[in-house]
């Protein structure tokens, strides 16, 4: 039976007449749904208001509705159930192995395009956690700094030319970054290369959970690695020790 089973969240909609369903949590094992992800196999019921085969959580956004026939297959690729696709009527009547044999056609070609998408972000985040750390690891030479310098020059005269205020906005926007990127050290960098890698997602938004699931560690792991680095910066909070850290020109 394939694995993973967990709560969904109903977020597409065709042919609804209310909000009663939109964004509702259907908990596994809860309901015709909830049983569905459990089970990994697909389910009906002929009238949902009084079916005993099920629990009744949801009765009142599918009463709501106006939902009396409902069928529901699971969304499946691999060994990982990724969703729940439903089909409903607002009369009492039996759906059929046919209906059930459709919607499961279905369901297969949605999950191998959410497997496919699942494996482009997954290969997306790969990448731009290796581009962080590299720009956070690799201090760039003095030429560089000296192209960086003068690209930031002629973006800054640019700037005072270009007449439309929201593109003058960008290019300064983009200058202020080139600034920060051509600060140099003023001393020696006193973080390890993984407090670094830490740091440098942080500083780009990741929380705790995401940076540790991207660098391969455990989230109080990362915590650790975020103390010592407050530690050897002598700041408080996550955000005063990135300012810190770029002000330091340990950060891009």
């Amino acid at each position: 039976m394939p694995s993973g089973a967990r709560d969904v969240r109903l977020t597409a909609f065709v042919g609804t007449r209310t909000d009663a369903l939109h964004g509702l949590l259907i908990r596994a094992g809860n309901g015709l749904g909830g049983r569905v992800l459990l089970t990994a196999r697909p389910g009906s019921v002929d009238d949902y208001a009084t079916d005993s085969r099920i629990s009744h959580e949801y009765d009142k956004p599918v009463i709501a509705e106006g939902l009396r026939a409902i069928a529901a297959v699971p969304v499946v690729f691999g060994e990982s159930v990724l969703g729940v696709l439903y089909g409903g009527v607002r009369e009492p009547l039996p759906l059929g192995d046919r209906v059930l044999d459709a919607m499961s056609r279905v369901a297969t070609r949605v999950g191998a395009e959410l497997s496919v998408r699942a494996e482009v972000e997954r290969r997306l985040a790969e990448l731009e956690t290796a581009a962080i750390i590299q720009a956070a690891r690799e201090a760039p030479s003095a030429p560089e700094w000296e192209q960086v310098r003068q690209a930031h020059a002629e973006l800054r005269a640019i700037a005072q030319e270009v007449a439309d205020p929201a593109l003058r906005g960008r290019l300064e926007v983009v200058c202020e970054r080139l600034t920060r990127s051509g600060h140099r050290p003023a001393r020696a960098n006193p973080l390890s290369p993984r407090e670094l890698d830490v740091l440098a997602l942080v500083a780009v938004g990741c929380a705790n959970a995401e940076a540790g699931q991207r660098l391969g560690l455990r989230p109080e792991t990362v915590k650790s690695y975020l103390r010592n680095t407050m530690r050897k910066l002598g700041t408080h909070t996550r955000t005063e020790t990135v300012i810190a850290a770029r002000r330091a020109g340990f950060l891009p």
